[in-house]
């Protein structure tokens, strides 16, 4: 999960820290008028293979914390559960191999 973290950071620091401040300044409508920002976050992090290996292991843990945040916008933190299971989820997928083979591509 750490490596899936540094890349993330590494390759969408801008766009994740764009997204962190419009939530944090948007606390009841974050969902709203941040949903652009958290577009672009996805975009750039889909477009790595650590992160899509991440993504298809953890789907259902995923799309199980987004919908309790669609649930409880004005309570973001109730879903810290949900956060716990896919954090769990993630750091059993096997990067590893993914990072390897990123890691030896000719750039």
């Amino acid at each position: 999960m750490q490596a899936a973290i540094d890349i993330t950071t590494k390759y969408c620091q801008k766009d994740m820290e764009a997204y962190g401040s419009c939530v944090a300044s948007n606390p009841s409508t974050w969902q709203q008028r941040c949903h652009e920002l958290k577009m672009k976050v996805a975009q750039c992090t889909s477009s790595h293979p650590v992160i899509q290996r991440i993504r298809q292991g953890c789907s259902k843990e995923f799309m199980d914390f987004e919908r309790c945040l669609r649930e409880n916008q004005d309570n973001a933190t109730s879903c810290s559960p949900h956060v716990a299971r896919f954090v769990a989820c993630a750091e059993t997928v096997d990067i590893a191999h993914h990072l390897i083979i990123t890691e030896q591509k000719p750039r």
